[in-house]
């Protein structure tokens, strides 16, 4: 076994530092007995590959890759103590694939890249320093720092402090654990791996301060339980909701790649929607998920069995905002998404309840040439739609089937039949010289063309189009 520091009494420097970060510790004569023994539920989740287990122990070695160990050798040769760090090493405890170990050090930054000759400052004023490798790939190094002053978005640093002062300005205690790769000793101060057992978020010492240090790790509590379905302790929860406000602070940009990330990591989709409700992340930057005065969150128009179905979608997180918004491009606008991004928001905020009959192929034909390229994306969203709501024609509307749509889309694609101007047999030019007035007569005839191969792909030849001239 690793050898753990801080398992058993801690000691007085121990005790001390731990009350400079605002915990409570209680003298011995009145700790519960038998609390670090006692038996926890196990971790599961069925969806992931997380051992299930009652005691998590540390494992006497990591597979810490080979570019990573050099680069930490060099720098312990060099006199610099070395850790790895971050969530490869809160993974590889839970049983998951992460081989991407981020290293600490008392390496001053400019002592890390006169060590080694490909360096990158990625975060220099804070401390980083990305190694690359043989292969270019970047290793993040960072020096042992503490925070100075903050507010709640910029940190101010300072560098020469040790291990535990590190580890003390961390998040959450499931990510400030450390481990030594040469010596293979374990450093879990906060209790980390006790609340990996517990499946539960905790900040790391007082948790207003945390969230207050820096505003966006209320959107990472969020993120990492509904990634590990661990729920959030109940201080750390009543300060992510005291403090939500201060995520208006926040650049988008973050705020977005944060919401982003969420959705591709979530076990379930729907629970992360419920906690950005839950404690008011949704109310600053993302409204349009929600009704005015509906405390669940339903979005906009969209109906309870909808939500339910959410789950369904394919992890793209544009897909699912669009899906959840009542007005899909306002809100990735306001999360200043790419124009691509928008667009495809857009498209599905406008198509999203207008489907075509499947049973009628020329109605799918007119559907598809009008969404165009998000087509597809539109089909993605049938899974989680309430489709008893989706307009039908009222003369058939038993066998108004919307889910017959893929089976026909691929059809009409097979076929490759004309569904756009540059489909079909004849141009502008083509009509110019049947006797077509150049202008916007033009591009009118071209659509009532259109209308009709669309109507019967048969019909696109050019001898046909130019006898409807």
């Amino acid at each position: 076994m690793g050898e753990a520091c801080c398992v058993g009494e801690p000691n007085a420097e121990y005790l001390l530092r731990i009350a400079d970060f605002g915990l409570r510790i209680l003298p011995a004569s009145r700790r519960r007995p038998g609390r670090a023994s006692e038996r926890v539920p196990p971790i599961r989740n069925p969806q992931s590959t997380l051992r299930n287990s009652y005691r998590m122990n540390f494992p006497d070695r990591l597979p810490i890759p080979d570019e990573v160990l050099k680069i930490a050798q060099k720098l312990e040769s060099a006199g610099y103590e070395t850790w790895c760090v971050g969530g490869a090493i809160r993974d590889n405890l839970l049983g998951l694939d992460n081989h991407d170990f981020d290293l600490t050090t008392a390496a001053p930054p400019e002592e890390v890249r006169k060590l080694f000759q490909r360096t990158v400052p990625v975060g220099i004023e804070h401390g980083t320093v990305a190694v690359l490798d043989r292969h270019n790939r970047a290793h993040e190094v960072t020096t042992f720092r503490r925070d100075l002053k903050t507010d709640g978005r910029h940190a101010v640093v300072e560098f020469g402090v040790s291990l535990m002062d590190d580890l003390a300005r961390r998040d959450f205690t499931i990510n400030a654990i450390a481990y030594h790769p040469g010596r293979h000793e374990w450093r879990d101060p906060f209790k980390g791996v006790e609340d990996l057992e517990r499946r539960l978020i905790r900040s790391v010492g007082d948790a207003n301060w945390r969230f207050q240090e820096d505003y966006l790790r209320i959107l990472r509590a969020l993120r990492f339980s509904a990634r590990f379905e661990f729920r959030i302790h109940a201080r750390t929860l009543e300060a992510a909701k005291a403090n939500v406000q201060g995520l208006a602070q926040l650049s988008a940009e973050r705020v977005r790649d944060e919401w982003f990330k969420g959705i591709a990591t979530a076990q379930r989709v729907s629970k992360l929607v419920a906690l950005w409700v839950d404690v008011g992340a949704a109310r600053i930057w993302l409204p349009e998920i929600r009704e005015a005065g509906d405390p669940k969150g339903l979005p906009v128009g969209r109906g309870r069995r909808e939500k339910g179905q959410l789950d369904k979608l394919p992890r793209d997180p544009v897909l699912i905002t669009a899906f959840l918004a009542g007005d899909p491009a306002s809100l990735l606008i306001r999360l200043k998404s790419s124009n691509k991004d928008i667009e495809r928001g857009r498209a599905i905020g406008q198509w999203r309840d207008k489907y075509p009959d499947p049973k009628h192929v020329p109605e799918v034909r007119r559907w598809l040439s009008a969404v165009g390229e998000h087509a597809d994306d539109l089909i993605a969203l049938l899974p989680a739609l309430d489709t008893s709501r989706l307009p039908t024609p009222a003369t058939d509307r038993e066998s108004f089937r919307v889910s017959r749509l893929p089976a026909v889309v691929a059809a009409i694609r097979a076929a490759q039949d004309p569904l756009t101007l540059q489909d079909l047999a004849v141009n502008g030019n083509d009509l110019i010289a049947a006797g077509v007035r150049p202008g916007p007569d033009v591009g009118e005839v071209l659509q009532r063309l259109l209308a009709e191969v669309l109507e019967d792909p048969q019909r696109n030849t050019k001898e046909y189009l130019l006898s409807r001239v």
